[in-house]
């Protein structure tokens, strides 16, 4: 296209050539959704618009590998840290959450997490759980990845999140029912005999 722009006498033609050039050099594209009904049309131009979101995070700072592998590495590199009382507890604490995210993918395919996290903490850098498939795999060449721009920041705000919570006086938390939810409440007199 470069050799045509300068071969083209036609201000017009060269004008086409310069623009169809910037669309596949700079990344400027028109992508068209369509669906049979408005909240279908919706739906998929949500999941459009977060593609398009991790694609370009993926081009601005790389990809790593996904199903909560990279997170789990990270444990690594925390294992040369040497801390104290209350420093040592938060590590621990940190150390443990990162393993959260593989744990849920493997408890989400019927699995045991803690079993799978200490599988893939045997592996090399690129393997992991694959719950698609049920296998142990190099996740990057199954095309299971995460934008690292991603990752990080949801590491970032989940420690902001922690921090936020650990300078709170007070917490208020729904504790959990043994028995389930309770069904819901019907009308007065419900069941009862000349309850109407």
């Amino acid at each position: 296209i470069k050799k045509q722009v300068e071969m083209e006498e036609s201000d017009f033609d060269k004008e086409k050539l310069q623009e169809r050039l910037a669309k596949l050099s700079g990344g400027v594209a028109v992508i068209k959704v369509g669906a049979a009904t408005e909240v279908e049309q919706k739906g998929k131009q949500h999941k459009t618009e977060d593609a398009l979101a991790a694609t370009r995070a993926a081009i601005e700072e790389g990809i790593v590998p996904g199903g909560g592998v990279a997170l789990l590495r990270c444990q690594k590199v925390l294992e040369g840290l040497k801390f104290r009382g209350e420093e040592k507890i938060g590590l621990a604490i940190l150390k443990r959450s990162l393993e959260e995210p593989i744990r849920k993918i493997a408890e989400n395919a019927g699995k045991d997490g803690a079993v799978i996290a200490a599988e893939v903490k045997k592996l090399s850098q690129n393997q992991g759980y694959n719950a698609a498939t049920d296998t142990f795999e190099d996740l990057v060449k199954a095309g299971i990845v995460d934008p690292s721009k991603v990752v990080r920041a949801c590491l970032q705000n989940a420690i902001s999140a922690a921090s936020m919570l650990l300078t709170t006086e007070c917490v208020v938390v729904e504790k959990e029912s043994e028995k389930g939810v309770p069904g819901a409440g019907g009308m007065g007199g419900m069941g009862m005999p000349g309850g109407y």
